[in-house]
Formats: C-alpha cells, sequence, structure tokens
C-alpha cells in the first residue's frame, strides 16, 4: 500500500510484478568449488613430496616428516631419511624410499638401493600385484628380482613414473621414450609408433580407468593409450591450459593434472587453478583424489584442498552478504577492505575509494531487489543505511545537488590524490571533482530504492534527493557544477558537447543514453514536468536518442569496458521507466546492438539487464554459469595467464596496449574484479591484501530473481 500511495502521488501508475517469457532455472543447488588451507605445523617443512590415502587416513611425507591426518586430526611423526617418494603395496601397507633405502611405515622391514645416495633421485615406486617393487630413478629402473637389479632397456634413463597395466604389464615414463613390458618383453614405443611431435621425453604416467589403458604426460600435451583402440590427445588447441603434465590423477569422470605452473581438471570442460586464490605454490609435487568432491594437491609450500559443496545461489548470497556487512562499510558506504596481512582477514581496515557513491549503489539496488523477492526485513534495513550513506555524499558538501566522491572523519587519512575539502561542521573531509561514473550509480540505484523498497519519510527523502541533484544538472545546462561553478571533468551532457566537440565523440552515445535515462527515472520518482521537459528537448531538439542507438564503441574504435558498466545501469533505467512506446523500441534496438557486441563477455548483469530490456533470452542460462562459477572467495590475489597454452593472444591489445585474449578468461580463472573491467585481461596484480566488497555478484543475482529470469525453490 505504501508503495501504490506513494506512486499515485507523482501521477504514475503503479508497476505490475514483471513477467517475462524468459524463465531459467538455476539447479536448486550445485557444486560450489571452495580451497582450503590444509594446516601443518608452522615450524615444519612445508615441501609435501606425496600424498598417500588408506581408508579415512591421507599421509603427507615431507623430506623428514610424516603428517597424518585422520579424523580431522593430525599426527606428526618425525622420520628421517630424505624421503623422496611413496606408495602402497598390494595389502594396503605403506613405503617411503630415499636414495639410501626404501622402508614400510613401521620400520619393520628395509631395502638398501644398490646406488650412491649422493648421486641420484628417486621418483617413483610401484608394487605389483605379483609383489614385486619397481623404483624409478635418474639412472633407471630397478626391481626387485631376489635383490634390486637395474632394468637393462631403462639403464641410464630417467624414469619418472611405473604403473602396471593389464596381465602384469608394465608401463614406464622416461626422458627417452615411453617403455612397456608385454610377456617379459621390453618395447620403447616411441622407436616403433608414437608420433614424432610427441616427443621422446615422458613426465608422468597413470592406468586409466579401463584395464590396459594409460594416460601420460609430455611436453607438449597428454595423451592416452587405450586398449579399444580410442586412443586420445589434448594439447593447447584441444584446451590443454598448460605443461608439461607432471603429475597425473583421475577418477571415472575426473582428470586432475599437475604441472610446474598449476593445477587442471577435466571433467565435462577445462578448469585451471594457479595463483594463491586455489594454491599455496604453483609448482605441483602431487594430486590425490580423496572423494569425488574432494581434492588435495601438494606443493613445495603446503596442501590445498579444494572441494565441490553443495550449495544453492541464494545460499551464496547470503554468505556474501554476511561477508560484506561484517567487514565492507566505511561509514555506510560500501567499501573494499586492507589485511594487514595477506589473505588474514581477523584484521582489516576499510578505506576511501575514488568512486564510492557507485559501488554503493550496486548495493542499494541489490538488496532493494532482495527485499522486492523476499520482504526480509535485513534486506530492507541494509538498504536503508546504504541509502543514508548515499545521501550523506550530498550532505556534506556546501551545495545543493551536489555529490561528493567520497566523504572521511576529518582526522581520517584520504589516500593519494583527490580534490579534498572540510565540511561546513569540520567533522569531515569530502572529495570533489565528482564524475559521470558516480551518477550513474546514484541515478540508477535511488530509482528501483524508491520504487522496489523506500517506505514512509525515506521515501520522501529520496524523491527530494533526486530531485536536488538532477535539478543541478538540468539547471546548468545538463552539466554537474562543482564547488567552483565549473562542470566536473567528466559529468558533462550538454548538446554542445556531445553534438558539436570532437573531444566528446566517443561518449556522445554513452552520454546521451545516461542523460535520457536520468531524466526519465527522475520523472518517475518526483513527478516534476521540468525533468520531463528536459528530456523532450533532448529528443527532439538535440536528437540524443539518434546518438545512443549507436552508444557501444568498439573496433575499430577503442574498447572501453568500463563504460560498459555506465551504460548498462542507464538502459535498465531507461527501458523500466521510458514511457513512449516509439523510443522505447529505438531505446531496445540501442540495447541490443550492445548486447550483441557484449555477448561473447559472459557477463551475467548485462546479460540479466538486456533479458529484461529486450523481453527475450539473452543467454540467462550463462549468467547462472557464471553465477555459480564466481569465487567465494573474493581476496585479491596476483593471477597470472599469460603462459597459457589454451589461451590466443589477440592481435589487436587492449586500451591500455597491453595484451589480452582472443576469448572470455573464465571467471574463477582471472582476478577478482567488479564489472567495469576486461574480462579477456591476461593478468592481475594482488598480494592478497585487499578483498572486494562482493556486491557485483549480489546486484545480478537478485535483479534476475525479482525479473524472475533466475527461479530458485526455498531450501528447506
Amino acid at each position: 500500500m505504501l508503495l501504490l500511495a506513494s506512486l499515485l502521488s507523482v501521477g504514475q501508475k503503479p508497476k505490475p510484478k514483471p513477467k517475462s517469457k524468459v524463465v531459467v532455472a538455476a539447479t536448486n543447488l550445485y557444486l560450489q568449488e571452495i580451497k582450503k588451507d590444509i594446516q601443518l605445523p608452522a615450524d615444519q617443512p612445508q615441501n609435501i613430496v606425496k600424498l598417500i590415502r588408506q581408508g579415512n587416513k591421507i599421509t603427507a611425507i615431507a623430506k623428514d616428516n610424516l603428517f597424518i591426518f585422520e579424523n580431522n586430526k593430525l599426527t606428526q611423526k618425525p622420520f628421517q631419511g630424505n624421503w623422496q617418494a611413496a606408495t602402497l603395496d598390494p595389502v594396503g601397507k605403506l613405503w617411503i624410499c630415499s636414495p639410501e633405502y626404501l622402508v614400510n611405515f613401521d620400520g619393520s622391514t628395509r631395502m638398501n638401493l644398490p646406488f650412491s645416495s649422493a648421486t641420484d633421485t628417486i621418483f617413483c615406486i610401484l608394487w605389483d600385484k605379483q609383489k614385486s617393487v619397481h623404483i624409478g630413478t635418474n639412472k633407471g629402473m630397478y626391481s626387485w628380482t631376489g635383490s634390486l637389479n637395474l632394468v637393462k632397456p631403462t639403464e641410464g634413463k630417467s624414469v619418472k613414473q611405473i604403473v602396471e597395466g593389464a596381465d602384469n604389464d608394465l608401463w614406464v615414463a622416461t626422458n627417452d621414450g615411453l617403455f612397456t613390458r608385454k610377456k617379459d618383453k621390453w618395447i620403447n614405443l616411441n622407436d616403433y609408433v608414437m608420433a614424432p611431435g610427441i616427443g621422446r621425453n615422458i613426465l608422468s604416467l597413470s592406468a586409466g580407468t579401463v584395464p590396459g589403458d594409460v594416460i601420460f604426460g609430455t611436453n607438449t600435451a597428454v595423451s592416452q593409450i587405450a586398449e579399444n583402440g580410442n586412443h586420445w590427445t589434448y594439447t593447447g588447441e584441444e584446451g590443454l591450459p598448460y605443461g608439461p603434465v607432471t603429475t597425473i590423477s583421475h577418477s571415472e569422470n575426473e582428470l586432475w593434472l599437475g604441472t610446474p605452473n598449476g593445477a587442471i581438471l577435466k571433467n565435462d570442460k577445462w578448469h585451471y587453478y594457479s595463483g594463491k586464490r586455489w594454491l599455496p605454490d604453483n609448482k605441483i609435487n602431487d594430486i590425490l583424489i580423496v572423494d569425488q568432491n574432494t581434492v588435495w594437491i601438494a606443493t613445495p609450500k603446503g596442501i590445498s584442498e579444494i572441494k565441490k559443496v553443495q550449495m544453492s545461489l541464494a545460499q551464496k548470497a547470503a554468505r556474501f552478504d554476511k561477508r560484506l556487512n561484517e567487514r565492507h562499510l566505511h561509514h555506510g558506504l560500501i567499501s573494499d577492505c586492507v589485511f594487514k596481512n595477506p589473505g588474514d582477514t581477523t584484521s582489516f581496515k576499510c578505506y576511501t575509494n575514488d568512486n564510492d557513491g557507485l559501488w554503493s549503489s550496486i548495493y542499494l539496488a541489490a538488496e532493494s531487489f532482495r527485499f522486492a523477492v523476499t520482504g526480509a526485513k535485513d534486506a530492507y534495513e541494509n538498504a536503508v543505511r546504504t541509502f543514508k550513506a548515499m545521501e550523506m555524499l550530498e550532505k556534506v558538501t556546501p551545495m545543493k545537488g551536489f555529490v561528493a566522491r567520497s566523504y572521511v572523519s576529518a582526522d581520517e587519512e584520504t589516500g593519494r590524490g583527490g580534490e579534498w575539502h572540510l565540511s561546513k561542521d569540520g567533522k569531515w573531509k569530502w572529495k570533489a571533482d565528482t564524475s559521470s561514473d558516480e551518477i550513474v550509480g546514484h541515478m540508477f540505484a535511488y530509482p528501483i530504492f524508491y520504487e522496489l523498497a523506500a517506505q514512509g519519510e525515506i521515501k520522501e527523502r529520496a524523491k527530494n534527493l533526486v530531485h536536488r541533484l538532477m535539478s543541478n544538472i538540468v539547471d546548468n545546462n545538463f552539466q554537474l557544477h562543482d564547488l567552483d561553478g565549473i562542470a566536473t571533468r567528466w559529468a558533462v551532457w550538454t548538446p554542445d558537447s556531445l553534438n558539436n566537440s570532437p573531444n566528446w565523440w566517443y561518449e556522445k552515445g554513452i552520454n546521451s543514453l545516461q542523460i535520457l535515462s536520468f531524466l526519465e527515472s527522475a520523472y518517475f520518482v518526483t513527478g516534476d514536468l521540468k525533468f520531463d521537459k528536459a528530456y523532450q528537448t533532448l529528443v527532439k531538439k538535440y536528437h540524443y536518442v539518434e546518438n545512443m542507438v549507436q552508444q557501444k564503441m568498439f573496433t575499430p574504435f577503442e574498447i572501453n569496458h568500463s563504460d560498459d558498466e555506465l551504460s548498462y545501469l542507464p538502459y535498465y533505467c531507461l527501458l523500466r521507466y521510458a514511457r513512449d512506446p516509439l523510443l522505447k523500441k529505438s531505446y531496445q534496438s540501442s540495447l541490443k546492438r550492445s548486447w550483441s557486441v557484449e555477448q561473447p563477455d559472459r557477463n551475467p548483469l548485462w546479460n540479466i539487464i538486456s533479458s529484461t530490456g529486450l523481453k527475450t533470452d539473452c543467454d540467462t542460462k550463462v549468467a547462472v554459469d557464471e553465477l555459480q562459477e564466481y569465487p567465494m572467495e573474493t581476496i585479491a590475489w596476483g593471477v597470472q595467464n599469460h603462459h597459457r597454452w589454451d589461451l590466443r593472444i589477440n592481435p589487436i591489445p587492449d586500451r591500455f596496449m597491453k595484451d589480452q585474449a582472443t576469448r572470455v578468461i573464465p571467471i574463477a580463472e582471472r582476478g577478482i574484479t567488479k564489472w567495469n573491467t576486461n574480462p579477456y585481461q591476461f593478468d592481475y596484480g594482488g598480494n592478497g591484501t585487499i578483498e572486494d566488497d562482493g556486491a557485483a555478484f549480489l546486484l545480478p543475482y537478485w535483479m534476475g530473481r525479482y525479473h524472475k529470469l533466475i527461479k530458485e525453490q526455498p531450501i528447506k
């Protein structure tokens, strides 16, 4: 009733609950990947060379220690020996090997190795079904025939892995070919049937899921030789992210690969894990599949667990919202936070940002949609709190209708650069030279908040704030005037600039879109004919509709991914609040053109907004997939992808003249960002001391839920 009354008070008809021809039912429960560090004693070496599972017990082997994990308890067993490899025998006993000897776990049986410990390296051990042991070293393979003896065909060759095939066959990976023993006869397949391009250096080996199959890794590929003849090879062209593959582990449906620079999973598609988001170190020593949803990855700096946990997008959103409210509020504004030590979430501090208003608006809109969907009390409270903080961006300045970029307390650091002023009461410092980015955020969130969440006195405050903000712009010839009475650098929508100045050719379309959206939204909220008159002037006299039809700039023009956000947020409000059906068709033509360019970006927010504005399916399933794959952890760790085999460098670099890929890098494999960055970007900085607020996930999710593009049943 409050919503109905407020709409009628400004002469508007209440908007019915949105209906859409597109309904995407997100799987109520999906598998969300979550990474956890397996803690080892801090005072002990973290270099784990091998992981062995025995029932519910996992043993991690380090140089002079064995770490035993059982029933969530860690037991450390000091065990001197310079251990380099380990395996289980046919009855399930653990054996470990150093260059001097092979010994079982309890130390009751020991085999001395017939070579000098100073001149060799142990790579692998195999106990075959005949209860014979084979040891791969840098000088060849030793087998037990009453004593350990060198297998002549492997002499002088580096033996990296040994596996048992069918009928007591053996397969041996060496630096000079793939050997197989069939009926006691040794054959080097590289001398007879292997493609020369595969190379002779076989770095890893594993028995396949079907008896007789073997999977092996080389410098350029990972391949399978199959008993039924259905062999396969994966290179970068088939999607292999990187190599050489030095570790292979697999289940029936998943293939895990370790490399010197990251881990790889192949199931229905390829996944690449590198950087501190996923691993303590990128060099992979071993991979252990614990169960169908859990894997442990051993590195020189510790063990990482990657676990797939059943979760709904609603549960994920709740976790994001909880984290945001715990450590991402800065005077009520939404802020990234900084940690004292990398990854240490126990000590954090929020800080001012150049675009505090824009990032806060993302959360304000998200919580407004959540309130409209769920009626949750905390959603309303969060939205009101955020609105009040954004309202303060105007109150803290001495100018009616001018919003600051940010504000901090008078005794607080302001960071580097920017135009800062002291508030009249001396309690605050506020940042001037407000950008069009900020106005886009304010004029996106306020109408949504006003329509879907605001009530009573807060609703009136939202209405008045929109009126003051847009009056500042309209009354100053479609410019936002700063303290000095001059337009800020980017907050310019005046016809003289957009239609006549070459300096604004790039912004002509997008700024025309923005101001039309602002004016229609302002009229919807306030009912003031001043905004309708300004809108009609820009449409009829200055041809702003024609300007915006081709607003999206792309090659051969510069592509600015930051501008995508500054166009899609206005698109949403313009198509939601536009009144003229003919003009709305023009706006839809503009959006359709923009989305045709944006479609490969796999951006969930663009897809949701395009679907709502065009009333058709603009890859809403992709939006759901991307939201599911969005990383749970939003800490900014450095991410490197330049080295990958599966990514090609676009001949045209990005607008900063940096290399970019020819396809979007998967969202879980690139840096944590908001929606204003280049998804084709290879590399990202970050040392784990900054955490993103996560509102970028919340907005497309709750917008999709509100428009029934994402449909989830409550979990009991």
